[in-house]
C-alpha cells in the first residue's frame, strides 16, 4: 500500500546511497530545496501500480507518489479566491491574456484590462499582478483580473496612508455637490470643498484634470467611502515658510509666486506660505473678462507686492504694474482728428468700446456712429470682435477716456444738402415720428426735417399733429429753411396749397352770408366748417334769438345752414359767425354786462367774444 512505502529521510540516507552526481544530503540541509516539480501523468501511474514485492530499495533523489501528491493538494488548498497574485504573461488569444501564475496552473484575464486605445499593452513574458476570482471555470482555466488587483493593492496603499499619517495622489475628474471627486488608481474618493485650500475655493472647476497631493482623513473599505484633504497637505508644507515670507515682504517689491487658484474676480498667488491676491483689476492694463485669459493654475509669475497688512496678513498683488502705463503717453500717440483701425472690445447700450491697442479702448457712443442711419441699439452696426475705423475726437489721460467717432469717416450727407434742395423745393418724406410740437419727416436716409404743427393747416385749428398725420405715413411738404451748422431743416405741408386765409379775405367781408357745416360743439357755441377748411365760431348767443342753455338745443353735428359774417380777423385767423342775424340788416352789438367771464359758467368771456366780433345788447333783467 502506498502508506506502508517507506519515506525519503535525510537522516536514513548514506554516502554509498548518492548517486555520483548528486549534491551531498549534508549539503542540501543547510537550505531548504524547492518544491518538486509534479511528475509527469505517466510517471504517476506507474508508481500507484507498484506492489509490496518491488524493491523498495530507490535512489536517494527519487520521491514517493504520495509525497507528491500531498504536497500539490496543499499548494492548491493555499490558494483562495480573491488572493492577488504574481504571474507571468505566456500568451496573448482572443479569448484573453493567459497568465501563469505559478500554482502548478495557468489563468485567463480579459484583453479589455491591458487595453488602451485599442492596443494590448503587455506581452508575453511580462510580469503582472492579478487577482484570482474564479478557480473553477467551464473550460478549466482560472479568471483572473488585472483591474481587481489594482484596486486591491490601491485601498492597501490608501489603508497605510491612512494609519501612517502619509499622502496620496490622485487626479481631480469632476465637481461634485460639496466638493471634488477624485480619482486614486481606480478609486473614487470625496475631496471635501472646505478641504481643498487653507482659503476658499469659489471656482472648483479650475482645478479640473490637475494631479494633487492629499490626506486620507476618513475611510471605510467596506463602505468604499474615501474623503481627502488637500487643506493639510499645504498647512504642513506652509508652516516652516510661512515665518520666514511674511519676515520679507514689504511693500513696493516685486516678489515670485505660483498661481494656486483662478477665481472670477482674480487669482491667488502663493508666494511661500502665504497667499497673495491679484485682482483681476490689477491684471492687465486692457480689458480682461476672466483671469483665465491670462493665467493657468501651476503658472510661475512675478507681481509687484501693492498693500501689506502683517496683522490680518493679507497681501494685495499687482501685474499691470510691472508693465509701462499705456495712458501716460495716450495723447502723443492718438492726438484729435487722427484716424486709426481698432476692434470692437464690448458692446453697451450707449455705445461700443473699441480696443486701439492692448489697454487703451476708447468708446464710440451711439450718436456717432453714422449719420444716416437712425441707431437704436449698437448692437445693430458692430459685434464684439469687429474690426472698424475710427476717428479721435477727444482724450483725457487722467480719466483714461478716448471719444472716437464712426461716422466721422464717412460722408456728412447735411454738407451738401444745399447742393440737393433749395427753400421752396417740394419733397416726399415718411413720417418718422410725432412730438407735441410737431412731427419730424425723413426725406432721406439721415435727413429729417421738422413740420411744426403750425405748419399743417391753413385754417384748421391742430392742437396735436396726430389728429392729421400717422407714423410712417408718406406725405408731400415744402421746404422753408435750412440751416445745415444745426443740422435743422423745417418743413410746412400748409404751403402746398394757396393761403386760404388770403383768399377768403379778399373774398368775404363782414355782413356777407355763407352756408358752413356745424363740425363740433364746445360749451360757449358750435364752431362752422366753412370752404377751403377753414373754421368759424357762432357763439351761443348768436344761433338763436331765443337764449337756450346748449349749443346742441338749436343745433346738429353735420347740419349746413347759413350764417352772416361778424367779423373777419386774418392776422389772427379768426371768423365770427351768426345764425339768428341772417336776413336782419342791423349788425348784433357786444353786451359786456351780460357775456362777462365767470369760473365754470361755460361761457365765453369778453376777450373771447370780442376774438369773433360776437355779442349782443340785451337790457338788464331782474
Amino acid at each position: 500500500m502506498l502508506s506502508e512505502e517507506p519515506k525519503l529521510n535525510n537522516s536514513d540516507a548514506t554516502d554509498d546511497q548518492t548517486p555520483s552526481g548528486e549534491s551531498d544530503v549534508s549539503q542540501q540541509q543547510t537550505a531548504p530545496a524547492p518544491a518538486p516539480a509534479p511528475a509527469p501523468a505517466r510517471e504517476l501511474v506507474s508508481m500507484s501500480n507498484r506492489t509490496e514485492d518491488d524493491d523498495d530499495t530507490r535512489p536517494a533523489g527519487d520521491v514517493d507518489f504520495g509525497q507528491l501528491l500531498d504536497q500539490f493538494e496543499q499548494e492548491q488548498a493555499t490558494l483562495q479566491e480573491g488572493e492577488v497574485v504574481r504571474g507571468t504573461v505566456v500568451g496573448i488569444s482572443e479569448r484573453g491574456v493567459v497568465i501563469d501564475f505559478g500554482y502548478k496552473s495557468e489563468g485567463i484575464v480579459n484583453p479589455a484590462e491591458f487595453t488602451e486605445d485599442g492596443v494590448i499593452t503587455v506581452k508575453a513574458g511580462d510580469e503582472v499582478e492579478v487577482l484570482v476570482k474564479s478557480m473553477e471555470t467551464a473550460d478549466g482555466l482560472p479568471v483572473l483580473s488585472r483591474a481587481d488587483a489594482v484596486r486591491m493593492k490601491a485601498w492597501d496603499d490608501l489603508e497605510k496612508a491612512y494609519q501612517e499619517g502619509s499622502t496620496v495622489k490622485g487626479r481631480v475628474m469632476e465637481r461634485i455637490k460639496g466638493g471634488l471627486r477624485i480619482d486614486i488608481d481606480g478609486i473614487a474618493a470625496f475631496l471635501p470643498g472646505s478641504q481643498v485650500d487653507v482659503r476658499p475655493v469659489r471656482n472648483l472647476d479650475s482645478l479640473r484634470n490637475q494631479e494633487i497631493e492629499a490626506k486620507v482623513i476618513k475611510l471605510n473599505r467596506k463602505r468604499s467611502n474615501v474623503v481627502l484633504s488637500r487643506k493639510a497637505v499645504i498647512e504642513g508644507e506652509n508652516a516652516g515658510r510661512k515665518d520666514q515670507t511674511l519676515g520679507q515682504i514689504e511693500e513696493d517689491i516685486i516678489v515670485e509666486g505660483q498661481i494656486k487658484n483662478l477665481t472670477d474676480y482674480g487669482a491667488f498667488v502663493d508666494l511661500g506660505g502665504v497667499d497673495g491676491l491679484l485682482h483681476v483689476t490689477d491684471m492687465s492694463w486692457g480689458r480682461l473678462q476672466n483671469p483665465s485669459e491670462l493665467f493657468k493654475v501651476g503658472d510661475n509669475i512675478q507681481v509687484k507686492v501693492l498693500k501689506f497688512d502683517r496683522d490680518r496678513e493679507r497681501v494685495s498683488l499687482g501685474y499691470k504694474q510691472l508693465l509701462p502705463d499705456p495712458w501716460s503717453s495716450v495723447e502723443e500717440r492718438f492726438p484729435i482728428g487722427t484716424r486709426v483701425g481698432g476692434r470692437i472690445a464690448s458692446v453697451a447700450d450707449y455705445g461700443a468700446f473699441v480696443e486701439l491697442e492692448n489697454g487703451v479702448e476708447g468708446l464710440v457712443h451711439v450718436s456717432e456712429m453714422s449719420w444716416s442711419k437712425r441707431v437704436k441699439h449698437p448692437s445693430k452696426i458692430v459685434n464684439p470682435g469687429d474690426p472698424v475705423e475710427v476717428e479721435v475726437l477727444s482724450v483725457d489721460p487722467k480719466a483714461r477716456r478716448i471719444s472716437l467717432g464712426m461716422k466721422q469717416i464717412q460722408e456728412n450727407p447735411w454738407q451738401t444738402l444745399h447742393d440737393r434742395y433749395q427753400i421752396g423745393t417740394r419733397v416726399h418724406g415718411r413720417v418718422r415720428n410725432l412730438t407735441d410740437f410737431g412731427a419730424f419727416i425723413e426725406i432721406e436716409d439721415g435727413v429729417d426735417g421738422l413740420v411744426h404743427v403750425s405748419d399743417i393747416s391753413w385754417s384748421r385749428r391742430i392742437k396735436h399733429p396726430s389728429e392729421v398725420l400717422k407714423k410712417g405715413q408718406e406725405i408731400d411738404a415744402i421746404i422753408t429753411s435750412i440751416d445745415t451748422e444745426n443740422r435743422r431743416l423745417s418743413l410746412s405741408i400748409k404751403d402746398l396749397e394757396p393761403n386760404a386765409w388770403e383768399r377768403f379775405v379778399n373774398e368775404h367781408n363782414p355782413g356777407d352770408v355763407v352756408r358752413g357745416k356745424i363740425a363740433r360743439f364746445a360749451n360757449f357755441g358750435a364752431f362752422v366748417e366753412l370752404d377751403d377748411n377753414l373754421e368759424g365760431l357762432c357763439h351761443i348767443s348768436e344761433l338763436s334769438d331765443e337764449r337756450v342753455a346748449k349749443p346742441e338745443d338749436v343745433v346738429q353735428l353735420g347740419q349746413e345752414i347759413e350764417f352772416k359774417i361778424l367779423r373777419i380777423d386774418a392776422e389772427s385767423k379768426k371768423i365770427g359767425l351768426s345764425a339768428r342775424a341772417v336776413g336782419k340788416a342791423d349788425e348784433p352789438i357786444i353786451d359786456t354786462k351780460i357775456y362777462s367771464s365767470e369760473a365754470g359758467s361755460g361761457m365765453a368771456s369778453l376777450g373771447e367774444l370780442a376774438e369773433f366780433g360776437l355779442g349782443r345788447t340785451e337790457p338788464d333783467q331782474e
